[in-house]
This record gives C-alpha cells, sequence and structure tokens, in this order.
C-alpha cells in the first residue's frame, strides 16, 4: 500500500506529526483548568428544599390565580356599567 503524501507529492517528515494524531492529542488535553469534585450532596436537605420550592409556587400561584380573577371581576363589572342601557 502507497504511503500518504502531502500536497504537492513531499512526503511528511519523520519528526513532523500527522495532521490526525494532532487533532487526537489536542482533544484528548483539557480546555482549561481541571477543577476538583464537587462536594457530596445531602439529599435528604436537597429533597426538602425541593418540596419548600414547589410548594412556594403552589401558593404563588393560587395568590396569582385569585388576583386575575379579582381583576377579572373589576373589568366585568365596569364594562357592563358602561354598557347599560345600550342596544
Amino acid at each position: 500500500m502507497a504511503s500518504r503524501g502531502r500536497r504537492g507529492g513531499a512526503p511528511a517528515r519523520e519528526d513532523e506529526p500527522r495532521r490526525d494524531e494532532r487533532a487526537e492529542q489536542q482533544a484528548l488535553a483539557p480546555p482549561g483548568p481541571v477543577l476538583p469534585p464537587p462536594p457530596p450532596v445531602d439529599y435528604g436537605v436537597f429533597m426538602q428544599g425541593l418540596v419548600q420550592a414547589m410548594q412556594t409556587q403552589v401558593h404563588t400561584q393560587a395568590a396569582l390565580q385569585a388576583q386575575l380573577e379579582a381583576q377579572l371581576g373589576l373589568l366585568v363589572g365596569a364594562y357592563e356599567r358602561c354598557t347599560v342601557g345600550k342596544s
């Protein structure tokens, strides 16, 4: 099998790394500083926080729904007052 040559027919020098070898070496190099591993997770505390966040979301959603219904009631009342007697 013939060896691969460079453009122009000149073969790669023996001390010059080939393109695919350079790409492999660059892929193996880390892209930045190596960070220490994260601290261990206390899943009990994590779950408590998650439950608290979900409960807060439920209360917030209920408060917003009540506020929206109250505003809608005001708008409907104002609309009805403006249209009384108009046909």
